[in-house]
């Protein structure tokens, strides 16, 4: 089974949380291998103590098809613009970045309990 090499933006709440149950997954051919925060959070923490490698957003464009799927998971429009642009100046044609709304539906799929809601946040592309 190919392992997927996972990134996942933004340890915040929702980050957090999408992290701690994709780190379940890691016999399902899924490895979260970075994450990008820039603040001190408690998903921060627990990548860290997990062995996920924290990157700048430079660093993970720079591993080029090193990282397989993006989960940007900020809720911030300008990172993922940021992210997108990136990638395509990179001319990195591997890499797929997940919005919020991809994460809300594997979230469905892998836990019975709900992912955090941000009041406000947007989840579009």
């Amino acid at each position: 089974m190919q392992k997927q090499r996972v990134a996942i933006v933004g340890l915040g709440r929702v980050g957090s949380a999408f992290l701690d149950e994709m780190l379940c997954l890691t016999g399902k051919g899924i490895k979260v291998a970075y994450a990008v925060e820039k603040n001190d959070t408690p998903g921060k923490k627990s990548a860290e103590a997990a062995g996920v490698k924290i990157l700048t957003t430079d660093e993970l464009i720079a591993l080029g098809e090193g990282v397989d799927i993006v989960f940007d998971l900020t809720g911030i429009p300008e990172v993922r613009k940021e992210l997108r642009e990136k990638f395509f100046a990179s001319k990195n044609q591997h890499t797929v970045i997940a919005p919020e709304s991809i994460a809300h539906f594997l979230w469905s799929i892998m836990s019975d309990t709900t992912l955090p809601v941000i009041e406000g946040r947007k989840t579009g592309y």
